[in-house]
């Protein structure tokens, strides 16, 4: 009778076959193959979204700048006030403000206005010396707007002295 039971568990055994497990993991494939880009595009944007917040957390800083020391930023040829020369040096904006998109400290960059406007803002990391290993610059109304994109100028650099 033992053996009898025996044999009969033996053959009700169930498992899955070797089809249905590599069914299994193709459609994984496929769905991790979906997945993963996407994934890497939201963080991508993230990491745009907030280097948009830092421009926008200096032109801030700028507009405290020019309201508070009555600043004439009427001019139609423009008014240049720098990052590191002006709002890091008159505490409007602290030293170790960083690029989120790539954790570097901005060394240098320059808010521009015209005709009272702001024109552009470009940041910079990279050496202290007034020469930036990669700087962006970004339009004055993507900045107050907090949106756009930033672009990489052509010379990877904004200025040489500050």
């Amino acid at each position: 009778m033992l053996i009898k039971m025996m044999n009969r568990l033996k053959k009700e055994e169930k498992g899955f076959t070797l089809i249905e497990l590599l069914a299994v993991i193709v459609i994984l494939a496929v769905i991790a193959a979906i997945a993963v880009p996407y994934i890497l595009g939201v963080i991508e944007k993230s990491k745009k979204n907030a280097d948009v917040a830092t421009f926008h957390q200096v032109y801030e800083a700028a507009r405290l700048y020019v309201t508070t020391e009555n600043i004439d930023v009427s001019s139609a040829t423009g008014t240049t006030i720098t990052v590191r020369g002006t709002l890091m040096a008159k505490n409007y904006l602290e030293k170790a403000i960083t690029l989120p998109s790539n954790k570097q400290i901005i060394q240098v960059g320059k808010v521009i206005y015209k005709s009272g406007n702001v024109d552009s803002i470009t940041l910079g990391t990279g050496t202290v010396t007034g020469t930036a290993t990669a700087s962006w610059t970004l339009a004055g109304a993507s900045v107050i707007a907090s949106t756009g994109e930033t672009v990489p100028d052509a010379t990877g650099s904004i200025y040489t002295t500050e």
